[in-house]
């Protein structure tokens, strides 16, 4: 029939049937299971969006992409960051401290 050029591997054909656009079954699969991971992953995004997630301990909103119950904020211990302070104050100055 025709020479064209696949949509997918960019290699010239000839066609079987004039609305062919991919050489090969496997070039057709290929771009087929890119389409649907396409879709897949626009479905994704907007259920993350559509459905935001919240911190089990303080309700504060947290990223969709976090895969944590709870915000930074409440993931920090405040008593542990002030005996870290602490501890390298104490080195700083030449003196360590003890728990």
């Amino acid at each position: 029939m025709k020479n064209k050029h696949c949509s997918w591997c960019d290699n010239q054909f000839k066609t079987k049937i004039s609305y062919q656009i991919y050489c090969s079954v496997g070039c057709r699969e290929l771009a087929t299971r890119e389409k649907i991971a396409e879709r897949y992953a626009i479905i994704r995004r907007k259920k993350l969006q559509e459905n935001p997630k919240k911190c089990n301990s303080c309700g504060g909103k947290l990223s969709a992409y976090n895969n944590e119950k709870l915000c930074q904020v409440c993931i920090i211990d405040p008593k542990e960051v002030y005996k870290t302070i602490k501890k390298i104050r104490g080195y700083s100055n030449g003196k360590p401290v003890e728990d």
